[in-house]
């Protein structure tokens, strides 16, 4: 009996060895993968990234990957450029991550887009869905809000975007902007992770900026964690504080008539360089605006209702992030505009000004179903308000407006 208990424990002693044994394998193997998937993420974004930061996204992988073709691994040395990194929940499958950009100036590509090209759509555009109130939540492309006064870049829930400007002293080959993306390449990113994509986009960008012989001076990120950025539209006559409220003023002076009763503002810092002001018309006002239309105009408020909703958009850019704003024309090489000029193509009109010495660039943008709907008369008369308000608010001189004739006439 006695050699019996013996054996049993001696068996139990093997066994309990073994599974530790077994333990120590498995903890092993994961220390090892996690690290090679903290030097590919590092190779694949050329070192501006920190891996093991990456990784600690979305609650924390064990597994990641970069992407294996080239044009998904940047190059320093050779920007634009892009880095995109894959979790790797199991064998043969990969859930998207994290994402990392860097775009520069370029004479030929703008890095501010406006008019009415379908990229820029900022409600979801699914034929097979219809909803009541298309309007409510611009959520397919809310509005980012500026990161501390604006200078350092601007930021939404799932990504944050650095900017900057490399001054004198920068090697000739350095850009006068650019701009590096962290984004989160996955649903309901939390409060930490937005902060966590704000801390690469500005390490990655000190890295950059060194390696590329590119002088200036970060901003810190503010002391404070990143607010959750809205997509929910409010009346328009509220919106008295931020980007919106020109238009709140606008409205109670001049008329409700067929101009948007839903706004979407964000913070509008001084010292910002882009500032932008989301305005979209809700199922009742399209109702409103369509009894007062012509017969064969009532197609228009159908559509509104679901599928091509009503929407305006005014952003304006300073410095050097007015010399780098365009539009798509299609068939043709994309537009770039220059500054100091105004005008009007592709339901995009923009104005021009100077402040501080630098220049600015004011536009307006409309859904390309809206801008039949609104008079030229409403039109010319919104948008001046808004360039009239904005550059008196940043101390603006030698505005230039488009013409009267550039306002669709219907």
């Amino acid at each position: 009996m006695h050699g019996g208990w013996a054996g049993l424990w001696r068996w139990t002693a093997v066994g309990g060895i073994g599974l530790s044994l077994y333990a120590g394998w498995l903890t092993f193997d994961e220390i090892r993968d996690h690290a090679a998937g903290e030097r590919d993420i590092a190779a694949a974004c050329d070192g501006l990234v920190s891996g093991a930061e990456v990784m600690d996204l979305q609650g924390g992988t064990i597994r990641a990957k970069a992407a294996d073709d080239e044009r998904s691994r940047l190059d320093a040395d050779e920007l634009p450029g892009s880095c995109a990194v894959y979790k790797v929940p199991g064998p043969g499958r990969t859930t998207g991550l994290f994402t990392l950009m860097v775009r520069v100036v370029d004479p030929d590509t703008p890095l501010h887009w406006i008019g009415d090209d379908s990229s820029l759509e900022p409600f979801r555009d699914d034929s097979a869905r219809e909803e009541p109130d298309v309007t409510a939540t611009a959520d397919r492309r809310p509005e980012p809000h500026p990161v501390g006064d604006g200078t350092l870049g601007r930021y939404g829930d799932d990504h944050t975007t650095v900017r900057a400007e490399c001054g004198p002293g920068s090697r000739a080959q350095a850009p006068e902007l650019l701009q590096v993306t962290a984004r989160a390449d996955y649903d309901d990113v939390s409060a930490e992770d937005r902060d966590r994509l704000a801390r690469l986009a500005r390490s990655a960008t000190a890295v950059l900026i060194d390696r590329i012989g590119c002088r200036t001076t970060l901003p810190a990120l503010p002391a404070r964690p990143l607010p959750a950025v809205s997509a929910d539209l409010r009346p328009a006559t509220g919106a008295t504080d931020g980007s919106c409220g020109w238009f709140a003023r606008y409205v109670r002076r001049a008329g409700q008539g067929a101009l948007p009763d839903r706004a979407l503002a964000t913070p509008a810092p001084a010292a910002s360089p882009v500032e932008s002001c989301l305005l979209a018309v809700g199922p009742d006002q399209v109702g409103r605006i369509a009894a007062d239309l012509p017969d064969d105009a009532h197609d228009y408020a159908r559509t509104a209702r679901t599928h091509s909703p009503w929407w305006l958009r005014t952003a304006s850019y300073f410095g050097a992030d007015a010399r780098t704003v365009g539009y798509e024309d299609l068939g043709r090489p994309d537009k770039v505009i220059a500054v100091g000029t105004a005008g009007h193509a592709r339901g995009a009109w923009w104005a021009s000004s100077v402040c501080d010495g630098r220049p600015a660039l004011h536009t307006l943008s409309a859904g390309y179903t809206y801008d039949n709907v609104l008079s030229p008369e409403e039109l010319s008369a919104v948008f001046r308000a808004y360039v009239d308000d904005i550059t008196a608010r940043r101390g603006c001189t030698r505005g230039t407006y488009p013409a009267p004739e550039d306002f669709p006439a219907h």
